[in-house]
């Protein structure tokens, strides 16, 4: 089974926007896990209403907010997943329906995949968020017209799905395209690593940090792009004061390794 480790902090709307695409999974072999970093009680409330609704597995993991601790709720939910395979998500992503199904595809021992996404525009976003419930193919009507318009900043991934193969291999760490809204691994290899840097506070870097000790610990990073194209949700930046000190540390780490 499949654990999807879904963050998430105060966007509701957004939140439930995510879990009515999960709940259109080809795939259904899989449970929810919310990582909930402190959000308020109209969170809980469309989580609850989900549960009623849907026959998916929820969990739902809350920690009081005192500041982004993303890495620390993480890990909570690492430990309580009943998968051995984890799908790292994060609440202002809606997935395709295929998402879980083409994840499964590129599972392989020894591996993690870091997939990527389709940005979507302020006015997009907005007139999503307004509909009754998510429905994937009315968003596909005139897709086209959105790309050129600007709704979406891509196109063909969308259209395009490619397979698994030794060419989405990557050789070595790159900090390149590595988005922990959509990231996958087996459970037992981020136990193996402890997980999240839980000192890593504050937004920013946390999932390069993850990734690259999960390459120094052996493991190779697969490329899920034109395969697991989740669609982001615009939203006006995170508080980014702490990124800056969190790249540093990322550096430092990849430094000492290559000495």
């Amino acid at each position: 089974m499949i654990s999807i480790l879904l963050a998430t902090y105060n966007w509701p709307q957004a939140l439930k926007l995510c879990l009515e695409s999960l709940a259109t999974q080809t795939d259904k072999d899989f449970e929810i896990i919310i990582a909930d970093d402190g959000s308020t009680e109209s969170t809980k409330q469309v989580i609850e209403s989900f549960k009623h609704s849907s026959p998916i597995a929820i969990t739902h993991l809350w920690q009081e907010d005192i500041g982004f601790r993303k890495t620390k709720i993480l890990n909570q939910a690492i430990d309580a997943a009943h998968g051995d395979y984890l799908v790292f998500l994060d609440g202002d992503c809606i997935v395709q329906p295929d998402f879980i199904a083409r994840h499964r595809a590129l599972a392989q021992k020894g591996y993690l995949v870091t997939g990527s996404r389709v940005l979507l525009s302020e006015d997009l976003t907005k007139e999503l968020l307004s509909w009754p419930q998510w429905n994937f193919s009315a968003f596909c009507t005139a897709l086209f017209s959105k790309r050129i318009a600007g709704g979406i900043n891509k196109y063909w991934p969308l259209k395009i799905k490619l397979g698994n193969g030794s060419w989405r291999d990557y050789k070595k760490f790159v900090w390149r395209r590595i988005k922990g809204c959509n990231m996958a691994c087996w459970k037992s290899d981020a136990k193996a690593i402890n997980g999240f840097d839980e000192t890593m506070t504050g937004w920013g870097h946390e999932d390069a940090d993850f990734v690259f000790r999960m390459q120094h610990h052996g493991i190779t990073r697969k490329s899920g792009s034109w395969s697991t194209e989740v669609l982001h949700l615009f939203h006006k930046i995170h508080d980014q004061s702490n990124a800056a000190e969190n790249a540093r540390r990322v550096r430092e780490k990849i430094m000492a390794k290559a000495l």
